[in-house]
C-alpha cells in the first residue's frame, strides 16, 4: 500500500470522525449561543411562561429538527423563524445539544382528569382506532431519541394543548406521515386537555 494511498485513507477518516463529532453539537458551544433561546425558553430551558415550552431535557434530534423546520417554513411561527433565520446547521446542533442535556423541572397534574389522560396516553382509545401515545413517546414521557419524537414529561400542560390542537385542525404539518395529526383528529377537546394534564407530571 503506497504512501499517497495511507495517506488519502488517513485524511477520509479525519475528515469522517470530525463529522459525527460535529453531527451530535457542542453543549458548550451551544451555551454561549443560546442567550437569544433564554429570553423566551430560560436559561436552562425551563420556561416560566406557559405558552413557551420546555426544551430542557428535551431529545436532541427533535430540537434540532424543530429549528430546521422553523428555517424553512415547513414549521410555522413567526417569532421563532425570525429567531433561527441567522442560524447555521452547527449551531443548531450546538444550542440543541446545551438544552438537550438540561434537566427538565416537572409539574403537577391536576388530579381531576388524571385518569382520562392517563388511560388514553397507556392505551389509546380502541373504538376509535387512537393509538397509545406511550408507543412513540415512551411510558415515562421520555420519548425515543433515535427516532426524533420529543419528549413531554414536564411540559407546560397549556403549550402542550395548544400543540395538539394545531395538529387536529392541520395547522401545525411538520409531524413525519401525518402521525400527529392522524392520532389525535378523532379526539375532542376535552380529552385532548386531559392528555396535556397527564403528561405535565409524568416522569
Amino acid at each position: 500500500m503506497n504512501k499517497l494511498y495511507v495517506s488519502l485513507l488517513t485524511s477520509l477518516f479525519l475528515a469522517l470522525g470530525t463529522s459525527v463529532l460535529n453531527a451530535q453539537g457542542d453543549p458548550a458551544a451551544g451555551q454561549a449561543k443560546s442567550a437569544l433561546c433564554a429570553t423566551c425558553h430560560g436559561v436552562d430551558g425551563n420556561s416560566d411562561l406557559s405558552v413557551n415550552p420546555k426544551i430542557a431535557g428535551q431529545n436532541y434530534k427533535y430540537i434540532v429538527k424543530q429549528l430546521q423546520d422553523y428555517k424553512s417554513g415547513a414549521r410555522a411561527n413567526a417569532t421563532m423563524s425570525a429567531m433561527v433565520a441567522a442560524l447555521s446547521e452547527q449551531d443548531m446542533m450546538d444550542i440543541a445539544a446545551w438544552f438537550s442535556s438540561q434537566e427538565v423541572a416537572l409539574l403537577g397534574a391536576n388530579l381531576e382528569t388524571l385518569e382520562l389522560g392517563e388511560r388514553i396516553y397507556r392505551a389509546g382509545v380502541k373504538e376509535l382506532s387512537v393509538a397509545a401515545c406511550a408507543a412513540c413517546h415512551s411510558p415515562t414521557g421520555g420519548g425515543n431519541g433515535p427516532a426524533g419524537f420529543p419528549s413531554l414529561s414536564g411540559q407546560h400542560p397549556e403549550y402542550t394543548l395548544m400543540q395538539l390542537k394545531a395538529f387536529r385542525a392541520g395547522e401545525r404539518q411538520n409531524d413525519s406521515s401525518a402521525m400527529m395529526r392522524s392520532v389525535v383528529e378523532r379526539l375532542t377537546d376535552a380529552e385532548l386537555s386531559a392528555l396535556a394534564n397527564y403528561v405535565s407530571g409524568l416522569h
